[in-house]
């Protein structure tokens, strides 16, 4: 146990705040042991990679870091296999440890920031794949009953970028591992454009999930910052769902704007277009701004403060609502 703890390295803005208590966890048997302090009365924090999240504040309570490590294959056949991953397990490690065994479903999803253990609780997607589309099962302690349950693809209600977890459950459990079930057999999705585009440019007809996987990387690479450069949380909102009449409405003034079906009565509009299309791409704002190569993302380039950015992140909302009546809802957890 440490105490007035710097969470800088601890997540990937970069945000300078201090944790009151801080401590890690390396097997589930240490939340027992903690339990057992009277430091665990505290108000709690479970910090994964901190790749979601900006501190506007010191955390004037307990920070209690997961890194409980191990994969192990659970059960397989001939054509599937179930894959066991402890929640302190870098998430891109653990994409190339399924790409380089040819086991298909998250190469999509390579090169997120973070670990496998939030990857369930935000069901994170990209490129035309959610983590619900391979999710089995996970285990989490109830922090309130010292007991490891265990949770259906059907309990954890998963939503675009939301499950169980944000909603009723929040800072009920300490997820310790997630179940995988993964093609040995894969079918590659390219339906994602600009996945397409760049096999043409490599001249893969036939590709495999590797080369789903690199270029999907090359995709990101080339228009996302990397966090231990420039201090980010990836894409900062959501997409927006609204309703078809809207967007029709919409079109008239905005011939442009970029819309994907979602019913015979909804599209959801790419916030990253929205935001670029008000003007707000690239702008800087002393060590902050929103980064040149993607208006999804803001970014701290050097020693900014967690409630300039959520300033920044309110600004935005605001004008893209007086723009197009339209509200942004945030991605990331502010605290």
């Amino acid at each position: 146990m440490k105490t007035n703890v710097s969470l800088k390295p601890y997540n990937t803005f970069g945000i300078d705040v201090q944790a009151k208590f801080f401590t890690e966890i390396k097997h589930v048997s240490d939340i027992d042991v903690l339990r057992k302090q009277a430091v665990f009365n505290q108000p709690k924090l479970i910090l994964s990679g901190g790749s979601n999240i900006l501190f506007t504040k010191h955390f004037d309570g307990l920070v209690i870091k997961n890194s409980i490590k191990g994969m192990g294959i659970v059960s397989e056949t001939e054509t599937d296999i179930l894959i066991k991953v402890n929640a302190g397990e870098n998430w891109h490690e653990f994409v190339l440890v399924c790409v380089e065994n040819n086991w298909g479903g998250v190469e999509n999803l390579s090169l997120i920031p973070g670990q496998v253990g939030t990857s369930p609780m935000q069901n994170i997607g990209a490129y035309g794949v959610e983590i619900k589309d391979v999710f089995h099962s996970l285990e989490a302690y109830h922090i309130k009953n010292a007991q490891i349950e265990t949770f259906t693809h059907e309990q954890c209600q998963f939503g675009y970028r939301e499950s169980v977890f944000k909603k009723e459950l929040k800072d009920q459990y300490i997820i310790t591992s997630v179940i995988f079930k993964l093609s040995k057999k894969p079918n590659v999705n390219v339906s994602y454009g600009a996945i397409e585009s760049v096999l043409e440019e490599r001249k893969i007809t036939s590709p495999s999930i590797k080369d789903v996987s690199d270029a999907v990387i090359s995709i990101r690479e080339s228009k996302l910052p990397n966090p231990k450069e420039i201090g980010n949380a990836g894409s900062f909102f959501k997409n927006p769902v609204i309703a078809k009449t809207h967007f029709e409405t919409l079109q008239k003034e905005y011939s442009n704007i970029v819309s994907y079906p979602i019913s015979d009565t909804e599209v959801k509009v790419p916030a990253g277009w929205l935001i670029e299309n008000a003007g707000w791409k690239g702008k800087t704002f002393g060590n902050y701004g929103v980064h040149k190569n993607q208006a999804l993302v803001l970014v701290n380039y050097d020693n900014a403060k967690g409630n300039e950015i959520y300033k920044l992140a309110q600004d935005i909302q605001a004008d893209i609502f007086g723009k197009y009546e339209i509200d942004l809802e945030m991605e990331v957890n502010v605290l």
